[in-house]
């Protein structure tokens, strides 16, 4: 199903925002994803993603309570909508296809023994 396709850093994302649950906005999905993945995210490229997500009508935002830390501005925070989560759960369910489909001896290692 083509109209749920996600891309790799926007699947991680709304992975993100499912994780933070009522918590999810810019900077908080940023650490999260930060320190569970141990990759640097921009906020640029973050935004960028979230703004997509917004138009696919995977993710919704409201403004939350302004406050003085932040000059008066709400922190804009993120959940999954209806359309997001049947994204989410296409994902999921092509991603365990193709790791069922991997012929188990493909993903076996062999220890190897160095002899000196």
């Amino acid at each position: 199903m083509k109209n749920y396709q996600l891309g790799e850093f926007e699947e991680i994302v709304i992975l993100t925002v499912g994780i933070l649950n009522n918590s999810a906005y810019s900077v908080a999905i940023k650490e999260e994803i930060e320190s569970r993945l141990a990759r640097t995210v921009s906020m640029g490229a973050l935004h960028t993603a979230l703004k997509r997500l917004e138009d696919k009508g995977y993710l919704k935002s409201f403004a939350g309570e302004a406050t003085e830390e932040r000059a008066g501005r709400p922190k804009r925070y993120f959940e999954i909508t209806a359309l997001g989560k049947k994204a989410m759960q296409y994902a999921k369910s092509s991603r365990d296809q193709l790791w069922q489909a991997i012929p188990k001896t493909v993903l076996q290692t062999n220890k190897l023994t160095i002899v000196n």
